[in-house]
């Protein structure tokens, strides 16, 4: 990106802070996640209720990138930043703290809406600083960054089981945002000042959101990062059933196969900066909706006509999921590059669809438990057709 010692120390160093806020929710999502039996028998209650703190999560995920992409866009990027992280603090501390599982629901759904400022702004800032392509190579640093959090949150989750209760990991999710916090007030400058001719109310948010929704370019390039993360979610959902159940395998060996599909996205998200150097940033991505959409079919032949065995899920899902290394930081900042004059907003509508794609998929799939592996197949093709060709007919 630049030759500049000082100015690659500086780039570094927005890329660490930025990775940080936007791991803020995969670490909410997956950290707790050993210990929801024992939060279960500590709380009283049932697997219905502890399922909920995860539901209400998302559901705050979905409103509040909807809140914070105008604020962002009217009072600047550091203020509603900083105050979604210590909502996001005080939300985990509440956490911790929880008599009940009442309680517990409620705290989780202000930490989901605190952990949006991170997924929304830090997006929003790359718009703000770099032009689309340069803005996909840091993008694509921020998934090698924010990637690494749903792998290793898990295994830091179980750690921490092992040396004390589910408390203690609440308690480190306050420590870590405290201390990203710190860094985003000392080190992260402002890149989109308060806008006082720009009126703020319910019903101009709304117009902002129509405006984006029947915007062609934008919504091409929204829908199929979308589509992309909805095969994504399927596969998350589907996945124990397929290769635990159907195929036998250890829950230590179906970690290994997560992990390696996770490590199949990280390394193509670097492969896609490289490439950018010498192709266009739609060039890349239409190879890899391409790519997407292949897999996707794969999967399905693989899994409709039981090709291949588990090789025959395997590959394919990897080949999907890699593929996606390149899709998202690209669709993300294509999408992006006309609407620097409400990019908070820009930013919060596509989190709000992939979330909202992801939790339709997944639910999908648990419609179709009587064949999870079919499903899955069904589904995950179905998301990388649709994405490819909304990229292709919306887009001129």
């Amino acid at each position: 990106m630049t030759d500049n010692p000082r100015a690659t120390t500086s780039l570094l160093r927005l890329t660490l802070i930025l990775g940080a806020l936007s791991a803020f929710t995969p670490l909410a999502v997956d950290m707790y996640l050993p210990g929801l039996p024992a939060l279960e028998r500590t709380l009283n209650t049932d697997s219905g209720g502890v399922q909920r703190t995860l539901s209400v999560f998302f559901l705050g995920l979905a409103i509040g990138q909807l809140i914070l992409g105008p604020l962002s866009d009217r009072y600047g990027r550091r203020g509603p930043l900083l105050v979604g992280n210590l909502l996001y603090i005080g939300a985990s501390v509440a956490c911790a703290l929880a008599p009940s599982i009442d309680s517990l629901i409620a705290a989780r759904f202000v930490q989901a809406f605190g952990s949006c400022a991170g997924m929304v702004i830090s997006r929003a800032m790359v718009r703000d600083l770099f032009e689309p392509r340069e803005g996909a190579r840091v993008m694509s640093l921020l998934m090698l960054v924010t990637g690494v959090a749903p792998i290793l949150a898990p295994m830091l989750g179980g750690a921490v089981l092992a040396v004390f209760d589910w408390h203690a990991i609440f308690w480190l999710i306050a420590g870590f945002a405290t201390l990203v916090m710190i860094s985003a007030r000392l080190w992260l400058r402002e890149t989109r000042g308060p806008q006082p001719d720009m009126r703020l109310t319910l019903g101009s948010a709304l117009r902002v959101y129509a405006e984006l929704l029947t915007t062609r370019r934008y919504m091409g390039y929204a829908l199929a990062s979308s589509f992309g993360l909805g095969g994504l979610f399927s596969y998350i959902a589907a996945s124990p059933f397929v290769f635990i159940d159907l195929y036998q395998l250890s829950p230590q060996a179906f970690g290994w196969v997560f992990g390696i599909n996770a490590v199949g996205i990280i390394g193509f998200s670097q492969v896609n900066r490289a490439l950018l150097r010498h192709f266009t940033l739609d060039e890349v991505l239409i190879v890899a909706l391409f790519s997407m959409a292949t897999a996707g079919l794969l999967l399905l032949v693989c899994t409709a006509f039981s090709i291949g065995g588990i090789w025959g899920v395997w590959i394919p899902l990897f080949l999907y999921i890699t593929s996606l290394g390149a899709v998202l930081p690209n669709a993300a900042a294509s999408a992006m590059a006309t609407e620097a004059h409400r990019a908070g907003s820009a930013a919060a509508l596509i989190g709000t669809m992939q979330f909202g794609l992801g939790a339709l998929t997944s639910g999908l799939v648990s419609l179709l438990h009587a064949s999870p592996s079919l499903g899955m197949g069904m589904i995950v093709a179905a998301c990388g057709i649709t994405g490819l060709s909304v990229r292709l007919i919306l887009v001129r």
